[in-house]
């Protein structure tokens, strides 16, 4: 079975995150030790204990669950002896969790992802002052009908644009406050289940996000990226890629892009998956595939009990 490894993104973090597979896996360990090192503090805390509010600081989120992905990762290959080359054909990661499907593939060292993905969160939050930007999750309307409504209410210099075209009728949008307000009632005028704001603290993967790409630009310039030892179907043009300029010059265009999620789930059903197994903290992208594509198999490993039973398939 042609098969895809799948990898989280921002609002799939919890208090506890890794604290099973740390207590069950030396490979854990290792992971979140490696991570805490590189970034001069203790995350894995912050993780396993909280508090919530500082665990959602975008900073903090994004190298906690790429440092559980990557560890779901390792124990496969080390405890299960499935390295991803023998059992899948791609890799994939929601926003940030492009990254954590860059390091499980060999394109990234574990402690340049930790960085970068500190440095990206605090990028992110810098870019635009709190309270300027907001974000908004469109539900029941179609991908075309959500950005003729982005459109509609970018007006009186205020921009608001799709940012995350997530499932069939789940688009997020993202930009101005104001804009966004508007596409909220001009959403409800045109048929939406729902159309609420998102409890985020800056408007990602919008033209307001330039500051941060450039930002991202120069560490990635710095950064060293290998070829991934997979394919790796990208955000920004949901399709596969490997060469490492490529993947440098996409991973700043990301920042500022939309993440075409449903676009790289049906790319890759196309091109012959029919099994997406989401490694890392909980089952959100599980959720998304099945409603894009009812045909692609689907299931997740990110607890002890998970990661053995996928051991035991795959064997």
């Amino acid at each position: 079975m042609t098969r895809a490894f799948v990898f989280p993104g921002q609002g799939s973090q919890v208090v506890g995150m890794g604290q099973e597979l740390a207590a069950s896996f030396v490979e854990a360990r290792e992971v979140f030790e490696e991570v805490d090192e590189s970034l001069g503090q203790k995350l894995s805390q912050l993780m396993f204990e909280g508090p919530v509010e500082e665990l959602n600081l975008t900073a903090n989120t994004q190298p906690a669950l790429m440092a559980v992905s990557v560890a779901v990762a390792r124990i496969l290959e080390k405890q299960g002896g499935i390295d991803i080359a023998s059992n899948c054909s791609y890799v994939a990661g929601h926003s940030l969790g492009e990254y954590s499907a860059l390091t499980a593939a060999g394109a990234f060292s574990l402690s340049d992802a930790a960085k970068l993905l500190k440095l990206r969160g605090e990028a992110m939050q810098r870019a635009v002052p709190v309270g300027i930007g907001a974000m908004a999750a469109i539900l029941g309307l179609s991908f075309e009908e959500v950005e003729q409504i982005a459109q509609d209410a970018t007006q009186n210099g205020e921009d608001v644009e799709a940012a995350n075209d997530n499932s069939v009728g789940q688009v997020v949008i993202s930009g101005h406050k104001g804009a966004v307000l508007r596409a909220i009632d001009l959403a409800s005028e045109k048929g939406a289940k729902r159309a609420v704001m998102l409890p985020v603290s800056a408007p990602f993967h919008s033209k307001l996000m330039a500051p941060a790409a450039a930002e991202m630009a120069e560490a990635l310039g710095a950064a060293t990226i290998n070829a991934p030892i997979v394919p790796v179907v990208t955000n920004v043009t949901a399709n596969a890629v490997s060469e490492p300029d490529t993947i440098r010059k996409l991973l700043v265009d990301q920042v500022t892009g939309m993440v075409r999620w449903r676009e790289s789930v049906l790319w890759m059903g196309e091109n012959g998956v029919q099994e997406m197994v989401e490694l890392g903290t909980g089952k959100v992208l599980c959720g998304l595939i099945r409603r894009i594509d009812k045909e692609i198999k689907t299931s997740n490993a990110g607890l002890p009990a998970e990661i053995e039973a996928l051991i035991e398939a795959l064997r």
